[in-house]
């Protein structure tokens, strides 16, 4: 019996590569990050915690800031110096760079609650993309209906501990996703919208 034609899995998104991640680990990584940051009109972003399982533990997040390019995604964890809480601060604050993301309430709390960051010029597309329908919009759901292709976001790396020192390969691809496909699905939907 052959599956009907809206029941054909989507392919796979393919996703930022690891020659395309960035880890600012020092003040020269956080200099290049903030001159190609800064000549972008608009930057993908997101941010990470450590999970908190406990009923009334309170999170010591955000342990990671991730904030995309069209072509590249940089990384900043959060506790290890290299001048990235500054850096980020001019990034996050700037009234000329539009951050986009999914979900941006509680990132948007914990920066400044944790760093003091009041994050200017934002727009959460899981709100911007509803088109009228009742609940939020994820990541998952805007690569299908943009791309026709299927986010994958594994369970196991979303509940990772984002505050280890040093990240596996999965957390850090992960990461880098997260911001450089809210990136990528505003540029589509811009593209979309009909000019005024």
């Amino acid at each position: 019996m052959s599956s009907a034609p809206d029941e054909v899995p989507l392919p796979p998104y393919a996703g930022i590569t690891l020659a395309s991640v960035r880890l600012v680990r020092t003040e020269h990584d956080a200099a290049e990050a903030l001159a190609a940051l800064s000549a972008m009109d608009v930057i993908g972003f997101d941010t990470e915690s450590k999970p908190t399982f406990l009923k009334g533990e309170v999170s010591t997040g955000p342990h990671l800031i991730q904030l995309a390019t069209d072509d590249m995604a940089y990384l900043f964890q959060i506790g290890g110096g290299g001048g990235a809480p500054a850096m980020l601060k001019t990034v996050l604050e700037s009234h000329t760079i539009l951050k986009v993301g999914f979900g941006l309430s509680d990132d948007l709390k914990r920066l400044s609650a944790k760093l003091g960051i009041d994050t200017r010029n934002v727009l959460d597309l899981s709100t911007a993309l509803r088109k009228g329908e009742r609940n939020t919009l994820g990541a998952k759901t805007a690569v299908a209906r943009f791309f026709g292709q299927k986010l994958q976001k594994s369970k196991k790396i979303t509940t990772t501990n984002w505050a280890m020192a040093r990240l596996s390969e999965k957390q850090i691809l992960y990461a880098a996703d997260d911001a450089h496909v809210a990136l990528r699905i505003y540029r589509r939907w811009r593209l979309d919208v009909p000019a005024a």
